[in-house]
């Protein structure tokens, strides 16, 4: 089989790439020619989601917000997993099952671990020990 006679059998994957090429040279030769080049202090800021940035990048955040991150991470694979089982409930069986409930039963215990050692609580170690008075009693 000759290179022009595979060319003709797929022209829709040429069309395709031609395509492609064209709008990759137009998008790298016409823009320096349409867009606007008006230079000024609000152009040059940072920008993001409508509110201008304040401070730097080399923010130091806290630890805990790193544990929050891994907890989703954790909790959210075990979502993706005891969806995966539910969807083949009937398949898997009574051993499905019990796997399933010992994972489970793991994934609390981890919880468990995590709420024992405080990586739950936000609340600095002040505000945990000396409950605020105007606080307890709202509903008076």
């Amino acid at each position: 089989m000759s290179p022009v006679g595979s060319v003709a059998e797929n022209w829709s994957l040429s069309v395709y790439v031609l395509g492609v090429l064209a709008i990759c040279v137009i998008m790298l030769v016409l823009p320096p020619f349409l867009g606007g080049r008006a230079r000024g202090r609000a152009k040059e800021d940072p920008f993001e989601s409508g509110v201008i940035g304040q401070g730097t990048a080399q923010m130091r955040f806290s630890a805990k917000f790193y544990l929050v991150t891994m907890m989703f991470v954790i909790f959210d694979v075990e979502a993706l997993f005891l969806y995966a089982w539910a969807v083949s409930i009937k398949q898997s069986g009574w051993l499905g099952f019990i796997e399933a409930t010992t994972f489970i039963i793991i994934l609390l215990a981890g919880l468990y671990y995590l709420w024992r050692i405080g990586a739950l609580d936000w609340a600095p170690a002040q505000r945990r020990r000396h409950v605020l008075p105007h606080v307890v009693n709202q509903d008076q």
